[in-house]
């Protein structure tokens, strides 16, 4: 377990500094030769809890690189994101296409864990540099889309009378309304948890609703058809999709 529970379910903030401690030794024994590695903040932050784990990047001159590998160390469960440098670019790519900046937070948010201040320092300013230029601007054919989906789903919650379709369905409209707010203001997106994360950085006061709206088939759906309003309103009847 990475992270001790005290009294009340409260993390107990003794463990911090260990997982400092932990993924050092780790790099340390296994990535002798690294330039730059960094622990990822998300288990060094408020928002870790019980099963928070060691991210680790660790940048190499070369082979092995790149690979990923997941493992236990001390105690603690790890994964090792493990690149060179035209891995790092082809990554900071691939994240910036589909808007989610994991590899690009890891390093510019995270604690330095072993390497060169030259190198570090190179690294870190180009993760920070992707994550200021931000995600994509939204195209007129994702909009179009994301229009048509939440009218669909909008439908299919207001039709549902199965208890099981209906938290599937609110499930995806629930995705699907917090993606379009974030895709609207140019934020980055996130899975999972990270969904909620992103949406409460964009805009807190929506990420309440949606918070509250969950399991609420009448307050999400209010929420939802907000959101498509500001997208251009309801875009079902005369939607296409070219094929190929």
């Amino acid at each position: 377990m990475a992270v001790s529970s005290g009294e009340n379910g409260r993390v107990d903030d003794t463990r911090e500094p260990e997982a400092i401690v932990a993924a050092r030794a780790l790099v340390g024994e296994r990535f002798g030769a690294a330039l730059a590695a960094f622990l990822g903040g998300g288990v060094l932050s408020s928002r870790r809890t019980a099963t928070s784990d060691l991210d680790i990047v660790v940048v190499l001159a070369g082979p092995p690189a790149p690979y990923r590998e997941s493992l236990h160390w001390r105690g603690w469960p790890a994964e090792t994101f493990v690149h060179d440098a035209p891995s790092l670019e082809h990554f900071f790519a691939a994240d910036t296409g589909r808007r989610r900046p994991s590899l690009a937070r890891m390093i510019a948010e995270g604690a330095v864990l072993a390497g060169g201040a030259e190198d570090i320092t190179k690294v870190r300013e180009r993760a920070r540099a992707v994550l200021a230029a931000g995600p994509p601007v939204l195209s007129r054919a994702e909009l179009e889309g994301y229009r048509y989906v939440l009218v669909d789903l909008l439908d299919d919650l207001a039709g549902a009378v199965d208890p099981g379709e209906m938290a599937v369905i609110g499930w995806n409209l629930w995705t699907a309304t917090a993606e379009l707010a974030l895709l609207l203001k140019r934020h980055w997106l996130g899975s999972g948890k990270w969904l909620l994360r992103e949406l409460r950085t964009a805009d807190p006061e929506l990420a309440d609703e949606m918070v509250t709206a969950a399991g609420d088939p009448q307050r999400l759906s209010e929420v939802s058809r907000r959101v498509l309003d500001q997208a251009g309103g309801p875009g079902w009847d005369g939607y296409r999709l070219a094929g190929r």
